[in-house]
């Protein structure tokens, strides 16, 4: 039995996570070689914004994360408090090594055309099918942009699905289920007989967001990488830039792994990597299929994997991770550890 989840672009961890990650963007924008560790942390109306940077750029935090709010769908107003230690470029800062001691793991499979389980493929399908239904198609605004999504398989079948959405307080909760069902449910997995289709099962939720719950960046790292069924890293990806051994590497083992499997050699890959502090080269690493075959020596004879030479060899130092922030960091278009 396998169990996913995802979220909405307007659960409030994901909104922290799209805080965090248009941060970085901007910063990138404005200076490129900035470096950046930062939180987000939103309750009740209320959002702060901390951490270290190394950056020549200047802007206002406060004001971007209240547009990105907007941007989500949101009309209740947040107040951040912004505390962002920041400091002008030193090259002693500036070190090739790693800033943290990390592990990360990395993992690519034939099993669908997007390397992903099936589950992480479907789960994070449902819910970029909620939010594009209540922002594209005419008649669906009283969708509202909190939500989750949990899917049980058991192998290829779907057996359990739950969908927890955000509403207008005059929808009722038969139309809100039928065209769940219908609209969301049945066009992403498929007919749901024999399935057991949870649809709001606690009734009417229409308060939602930052205006009434809590939420913090990185808080859903299963989400973000492999939905739980493969290990995660030991530290989150969102608000940190792309130089960070846990980001870096990150992007890196999925790359590797993506590679190792499209050469033929496994239909399925996990990559571990660990850094320590002020090293360059990963302490730790090692490859090996699903079938127990060690490819570690071809791993290191293809991939470098010192912080340095990812950010290189990925071209990573660009705006391009607010993308990353809802449904998942792997198995989109356009992102270069994905090509």
């Amino acid at each position: 039995m396998k169990v996913v989840q995802a979220l909405t672009e307007g659960h409030p961890d994901k909104v922290c996570d799209q805080i965090a990650d248009a941060l970085v963007d901007e910063y990138l924008r404005r200076d490129p070689q900035s470096r950046i560790d930062l939180s987000v942390m939103g309750s009740h109306g209320m959002l702060t914004i901390g951490g270290e940077v190394c950056s020549d750029a200047d802007f206002d935090a406060g004001a971007l994360a209240k547009k990105v709010y907007a941007e989500i769908g949101y009309t209740d107003e947040i107040e951040p408090f912004v505390n962002i230690d920041i400091h002008p470029h030193d090259p002693n800062h500036m070190h090739r090594g790693s800033d943290g001691t990390v592990f990360v793991n990395g993992y690519a499979t034939r099993e669908t055309r997007e390397m992903l389980p099936l589950p992480v493929v479907l789960v994070n399908a449902l819910a970029r099918r909620l939010d594009e239904m209540r922002k594209s198609i005419p008649g669906f605004d009283w969708m509202r942009p909190d939500g989750k999504v949990q899917l049980v398989m058991s192998g290829a079948v779907v057996k359990v699905v739950t969908v927890l959405l955000q509403h207008e307080e005059s929808v009722d909760h038969s139309t809100l289920q039928q065209v769940i069902l219908d609209r969301v449910v049945a066009m992403t997995v498929g007919s749901t007989d024999g399935e057991q289709v949870n649809i709001n099962p606690i009734g009417c939720f229409s308060a939602g967001g930052l205006g009434h719950s809590t939420g913090s960046s990185n808080r859903k790292v299963a989400t973000d990488t492999y939905g739980g069924l493969i290990p995660f890293g030991s530290g989150g990806l969102s608000g940190k830039d792309p130089g960070r051994a846990e980001r870096a590497g990150a992007y890196m083992t999925r790359y590797a792994a993506r590679q190792l499997v499209k050469q033929g050699l496994a239909d399925n890959v996990i990559i571990r990597a660990a850094y320590s502090l002020g090293k360059a080269e990963p302490v730790a690493l090692e490859a090996k299929s699903g079938d127990g075959k060690d490819l570690t020596e071809e791993l290191k004879k293809q991939f470098d994997f010192r912080p340095a030479a990812i950010v290189e060899r990925l071209n990573l130092r660009r705006p391009i991770y607010r993308a990353t922030s809802n449904y998942g960091h792997f198995g989109k278009e356009g992102l270069p550890w994905e090509e």
